[in-house]
């Protein structure tokens, strides 16, 4: 048996992508269509979508026994995204198509059954991988073009059909290039100036975007909370290049990234139901997990509305990924990890019944505190900010006005930037990701500014990690003032968003 049709492409694993060999071979024998090589459901049926891409394209399929291989046999393949690459592998074994540009190219696409080349997910992430491999370009499906084109080093075409693709091989046509029409701005995000009154929980979010600490607002329903969460990527300084392409990345391979607006550079903002099962908002499925809501958060805004609603092992398993900025899944099919550093923002109702003013609430202390009790005490540690909102005067709803965004994301942008100045040299970005031993060792406070902090870890009121969390805080409290160093009055504010009761 002698295989001559030898093509590449790329397989994901998780969150990187792996070169994937695809070998077609026509031999002797009863007419079948064999595909090898650890493939998923949707791969066995690529043989029905290739035989008639083929077949609709004006070429000829085979009526002997063919067999299709993915090497390497022990990495699992899975989505429709080598259907070009099968395709192509048997037409140049059957003598149909050429082989001089085969040469360090990748391609990727699923094909129709009228030959047309269709959009598959995680093209970014697998042409990036794709490039560190050694490839030189890559043949891609044209509506995933301006995604490809993202990569740097790597020539990339779009196909629209693989009657398209095979007169390229020839010589005798060229692939589609990306369009110089200007790309459509991105959706903006709504102003800050739109919130009236709610002072402190505006204190609190600018806080929150400047170190990147977690918050929580409690308060009765139509107070803002929601308006406030949507308002805050408005206050968070853009992606950086290097943030930009892993967070687009994720959306990539999640399938979630937009077509006009291929490359993301503002912080995402990611808010599920709070009926979300856990595996929707951690990562999940079958065979290779794929990115939860954590994960498309991923250097955002995780927005979880009516959190003491959703399930406590659900907001549990929020904790690892609090603590260590990325998760880690294990499926059938193998482990994988996706980052998920993002600004957690929770908002609850202080009650079942919820009414507009706490004196018309009719639960009883039981309730109140068993309805907040599905926020464990692990998780609440993990909360640096601890807001309670009440209702504006009428007076403020119809005279008011809210700070714009422009303005609170100035002052952000300068606490982020001495933050980063005074982290540069151990590659931390934001007061959050300082880890605690680094503060108290390498940054010690006076032992003035540290007496607060003290005397709560003595009375029981705050626990160790409680007291890291809460000397991060203090660093953030002192860039927004332009300070040197945290005084008493930072470790004191620190503690007070801490020390709230709900």
């Amino acid at each position: 048996m002698r295989v001559v049709g030898n093509v590449h492409s790329m397989g994901l694993g998780g969150f990187t992508g792996q070169p994937v060999e695809i070998q077609g071979n026509i031999g002797q024998g009863l007419p079948k269509f064999t595909v090898s090589g650890s493939v998923d459901a949707s791969l066995r049926e690529a043989k029905d979508r290739v035989r008639a891409a083929i077949v609709n394209s004006g070429f000829k399929f085979p009526e002997l026994a063919v067999t299709v291989a993915l090497a390497p046999a022990q990495l699992r393949k899975e989505g429709s995204g080598f259907d070009l690459g099968m395709a192509l592998s048997l037409l140049i074994a059957g003598g149909q198509a050429a082989t001089e540009r085969l040469r360090g190219t990748v391609f990727l696409g699923e094909l129709a059954l009228d030959g047309r080349v269709r959009a598959v997910r995680g093209v970014l992430p697998l042409l990036l991988a794709a490039r560190d491999h050694g490839f030189v370009r890559a043949v891609v499906p044209v509506a995933n073009l301006r995604e490809a084109a993202l990569v740097d080093e790597l020539e990339v075409g779009g196909a629209q059909s693989l009657s398209q693709v095979v007169a390229w091989l020839a010589g005798d046509g060229a692939l589609d290039s990306v369009s110089d029409d200007p790309v459509p701005p991105a959706p903006s995000v709504p102003d800050m100036a739109d919130v009236v009154g709610q002072s402190a929980a505006r204190q609190a979010l600018e806080v929150a975007a400047a170190g990147g600490h977690h918050v929580l607002m409690v308060g009765p329903p139509g107070i803002g909370k929601t308006m406030l969460a949507a308002r805050l990527p408005g206050i968070l300084p853009e992606l950086d290049p290097a943030e930009s392409l892993q967070v687009t990345a994720i959306h990539s391979v999640a399938g979630t990234l937009p077509d006009t607006h291929p490359l993301i550079t503002v912080p995402p903002f990611v808010a599920p139901h709070h009926s979300v099962s856990a595996a929707a908002l951690l990562g999940g499925g079958t065979g290779m997990a794929r990115p939860g809501a954590v994960s498309r958060a991923h250097r955002g805004v995780l927005f979880l509305d009516e959190c003491a609603e959703m399930g406590a092992k659900v907001l549990d398993g929020l904790r690892q990924p609090l603590e260590e900025g990325e998760i880690r899944l294990s499926r059938r099919d193998g482990d994988t990890k996706y980052p998920a550093r993002f600004l957690l923002l929770l908002a609850a109702n202080p009650c079942p019944c919820a009414p507009a003013h706490d004196i018309d609430c009719v639960c009883s202390s039981v309730v109140r505190r068993r309805y907040l009790g599905k926020l464990s005490g692990p998780l609440l540690d993990r909360v640096d900010i601890r807001v309670q909102m009440e209702p504006p005067g009428p007076t403020m709803l119809l005279t008011g006005q809210g700070e714009p965004s422009a303005a609170i994301a100035a002052r952000v942008a300068t606490a982020r930037a001495q933050a980063r100045e005074r982290w540069r040299e151990q590659g931390w970005t934001t007061n959050a990701e300082v880890p605690g031993n680094a503060l108290r060792q390498d940054f010690p406070l006076s032992r003035a500014a540290l007496a607060p902090i003290e005397r709560y870890l003595r009375d029981g009121r705050i626990t160790a990690r409680g007291a890291d969390r809460a000397l991060r805080l203090a660093w953030t409290l002192n860039d927004l003032r332009g300070g040197t160093s945290p005084e008493l009055d930072d470790v004191a504010q620190a503690l007070m968003y801490r020390d709230r009761n709900f």
